[in-house]
């Protein structure tokens, strides 16, 4: 399983156009939506500058890029194409194939939440103390195995031509409703209600409430462990079925 988390790992990082996409395209929508803003206007209702909201917000954008987009639309190719029968010939279990899926996205969807960090520091002057820092690191980090799990669960689910319009539309409609392109206060009152209840708005709630110094509401704890068992299970079960077709 190693060899293979390796060979995973190693295939993600040659991807120029993935690395692009997952790291340095949610830094240039961070400076585009916050590069006029001041540091003083605050976003409704939240407490934090424009620039600090959207720090967490494309943070979380570019580790959702890098979990679901790598492992989809990698999975159902793989599926197509005989990879994946070729590995159920060998001693490597199932759960090795999920896991360094898993693994070699959550380690590309690392750089993406960094340099995000160092631009708002270094371009926007966003200041927060080191415990701010290494949590918003690690809670959005840990919140983006939610989506890798969505991602293997589509490129089961999915064919080789289809899984990249699902891919997609799934892709779009987390970041549009879950807030990560612009505040949930903008919203309507019924979408943002809406919204209170899709992951991805949960996902980006954990850093804001770090930004904040205050703990994680209960509810988005309860919303990000219910999508993650959702999406595991569908997964394990969608991985099965694949299975006994073959």
């Amino acid at each position: 399983m190693k060899a293979l988390i390796r060979l995973e790992l190693t295939r993600a990082l040659r991807n120029r156009k993935f690395l692009f996409f997952s790291v340095l395209y949610p830094s240039m929508l961070f400076l585009l939506i916050a590069g006029s803003a001041d540091s003083t206007t605050k976003v409704d209702g939240t407490g934090l500058t424009l620039p600090t909201y959207m720090m967490v917000s494309m943070a979380s954008f570019g580790a959702l890029t890098a979990v679901l987009m790598g492992n989809s639309e990698r999975i159902a190719k793989e599926r197509e194409s005989g990879w994946v029968r070729q590995l159920r010939l060998t001693t490597l279990p199932g759960r090795g194939y999920v896991l360094a899926k898993t693994a070699s996205a959550a380690v590309v969807s690392l750089p993406s939440i960094v340099v995000i960090f160092v631009v708002a520091a270094v371009v926007k002057d966003v200041r927060l103390d080191a415990w701010q820092w290494l949590a918003l690191t690690g809670a959005i980090w840990a919140g983006s195995l939610v989506f890798a799990a969505l991602g293997v669960a589509i490129g089961y689910s999915a064919t080789g031509d289809a899984v990249r319009p699902i891919t997609m539309i799934i892709y779009f409609g987390l970041s549009l409703l879950g807030g990560l392109w612009m505040p949930t206060t903008t919203f309507p009152q019924w979408l943002q209600d809406v919204a209170a209840w899709v992951p991805t708005h949960a996902y980006a709630a954990l850093g804001q409430a770090i930004e904040q110094g205050q703990a994680p509401h209960a509810k988005d704890l309860v919303v990000l462990v219910v999508s993650f068992a959702l999406f595991t299970g569908g997964a394990a079960w969608l991985y099965r079925k694949d299975a006994l077709k073959a």
